[in-house]
């Protein structure tokens, strides 16, 4: 792979971190805030929500991080080494664990008549494309 394509995959790497972390630090707050203004009834979850967002950002930046590593073994030739593949394992381990978090979320809100349709299409769509590098990653692992 060239240099010119590592650099790029890195800064989109990094990029997706800053905006997913921007997002974390500034957005989730108020638009939690103005949900329980609109909303006052489901006040009582603003805290447990934001909670259990923040603790499914935690994998994902996770792996971001072995999706780094990750190119860096591919720049330094080592792209077939068993570090690589134990980088891919962390991702995909941190895919389920985004997975089982989202559900959960999406079942105990569901429970709570608090699921509004459009977290619920947001929620099921994180989920499926979370499934999806699941399933890519362990196709890899068998041709590997």
């Amino acid at each position: 792979m060239k240099q010119g394509s590592i650099t790029f995959l890195k800064a989109a790497v990094y990029l997706m971190g800053l905006i997913t972390f921007s997002l974390c630090l500034f957005a989730l707050p108020s638009l939690a805030s103005y949900t329980v203004k609109m909303n006052p009834e489901f006040a009582y979850l603003k805290y447990p929500v934001l909670f259990g967002l923040y603790m499914t950002a935690l994998p994902f930046f996770d792996a971001l991080y072995q999706a780094l590593n990750l190119l860096t073994y591919i720049e330094r030739k080592n792209a077939f080494s068993e570090m690589a593949v134990e980088a891919l394992s962390r991702i995909k381990y941190c895919a389920v664990i985004i997975v089982i978090g989202y559900v959960i979320g999406i079942f105990v809100l569901g429970i709570e008549n608090a699921l509004h349709s459009g977290i619920a299409i947001a929620g099921l769509l994180i989920v499926f494309t979370t499934i999806v590098i699941i399933f890519f990653f362990q196709l890899s692992f068998r041709i590997y």
